[in-house]
C-alpha cells in the first residue's frame, strides 16, 4: 500500500508492505537460532528436551479465516501507520512555515534597527556640520565687522566727511555745513537769495 501526498511542490511518499504472520514466524525462529549458536555455553550441556508435537494442520476454513483475520490487522497498522505519517508530515510543515515567519521577522527587526541607527547618524553629522559651519560663518562675520570698524575709522581720519542742514525758502536758501578733515573742523553757513546769478 503506497500514499503519495505534496506539500509546497515537495512530494512524501509513504509505503506500507504487507507481511503475513507466518513469514514474521519464521524470521523470529531463524533470529532465535543464530542467538543460540552465537551464545556460547555457560553450563554444561544439558539433553535438549524432545521437541514439541507438531500441531495439526487446521481445517482450510480456519485458514481463511486466520489469514482474514491478519489482513484485517494488517490493514489498521497500516492505517494507524499512515495517520501518524500524514500527522508528522503536517506538523513538519506546520514548524517550517512557523520557522520562515519567525526568521522573517527576525530580519525584518534587524533591517528595522539598521535604518533606525543609520537615520540617527546621519542626523547626528549633519547637526555636527552644521554647528561647524555656523562657528565658522560667526567667526567670519566677527572678522569682517572689526575690519569695518577698523576702515571705516581710517577713512574718517584720512579723507574726512562732512554734515550739513539747509533751510529752503522762497526767496533764499540757508546752508549750514560742517567738514571734517581729520582732527580739523571747518564750519560753513551761507544764505543764498533767488534767483541765483551767475
Amino acid at each position: 500500500m503506497g500514499i503519495r501526498c505534496c506539500k509546497d511542490g515537495q512530494f512524501c511518499e509513504i509505503v506500507i508492505e504487507e507481511i503475513d504472520e507466518t513469514t514474521l514466524l519464521k524470521e523470529k525462529e531463524k533470529k532465535k537460532k543464530k542467538k543460540k549458536k552465537t551464545e556460547p555455553p555457560s553450563t554444561p550441556p544439558t539433553p535438549t528436551p524432545p521437541p514439541p508435537p507438531r500441531k495439526k494442520k487446521l481445517p482450510d476454513r480456519e485458514q481463511k479465516a486466520i489469514k482474514i483475520q491478519a489482513w484485517w490487522r494488517g490493514t489498521l497498522v497500516r492505517r494507524t501507520l499512515l495517520h501518524a505519517a500524514l500527522r508528522a508530515c503536517m506538523i513538519q510543515h506546520w514548524w517550517k512555515v512557523m520557522l520562515a515567519k519567525l526568521l522573517e521577522k527576525r530580519k525584518r527587526a534587524a533591517l528595522e534597527s539598521f535604518s533606525r541607527q543609520e537615520w540617527a547618524v546621519v542626523k547626528l553629522q549633519s547637526l555636527v556640520r552644521m554647528w561647524l559651519t555656523r562657528q565658522r560663518y560667526c567667526r567670519l562675520l566677527h572678522a569682517v565687522r572689526i575690519i569695518q570698524v577698523y576702515w571705516r575709522w581710517h577713512n574718517c581720519h584720512t579723507r574726512g566727511f562732512f554734515h550739513g542742514s539747509y533751510d529752503l525758502t522762497a526767496t533764499h536758501l540757508g546752508l549750514e555745513l560742517e567738514i571734517f578733515l581729520g582732527s580739523q573742523i571747518c564750519r560753513i553757513t551761507d544764505c543764498i537769495p533767488f534767483p541765483i546769478k551767475n
